[in-house]
């Protein structure tokens, strides 16, 4: 394996939670209203220092799309995700965009996200409610 390097952001930033490696900027945010397994998902214009995995259609709750997987450069941990595209018409905007799931990463002030009763999610994605 190669040397790695890394892009280093000015400014309030997103990193990943194990190695702190820096991901994206707060002003890339395009929307704090996306939903993942284990939460709040945020979308992001821009990310620096990921990798990125197989192309593979996912359904999601807002139809198929087909993405790749996003993994930290410094780590390998996986952190979201890239819109390769969208099947629906109205979900095209989010093609070459980028989701980085809170509970992965650390906010600009450096702190994590916590699960809490309102957001938890078991490992198949059933709402504690309809248990």
């Amino acid at each position: 394996m190669g040397r790695v390097f890394l892009v280093y952001l000015d400014g309030k930033k997103y990193s990943c939670k194990h190695c702190e490696a820096h991901l994206a900027l707060a002003d890339d945010i395009l929307s704090k209203s996306f939903h993942c397994r284990y939460g709040k998902a945020y979308l992001f214009e821009n990310v620096v220092n990921v990798t990125i995995g197989e192309k593979e259609d996912r359904m999601m709750m807002t139809g198929m799309h087909t993405v790749v997987d996003i993994f930290c450069v410094g780590c390998g941990a996986i952190v979201g995700w890239k819109y390769e595209a969208a099947h629906e018409k109205n979900q095209k905007y989010k093609v070459g965009k980028y989701i980085l799931e809170r509970f992965k990463v650390l906010g600009p002030d450096g702190s994590g996200y916590s699960l809490n009763q309102d957001t938890q999610m078991t490992v198949n994605d059933v709402d504690p409610e309809e248990s």
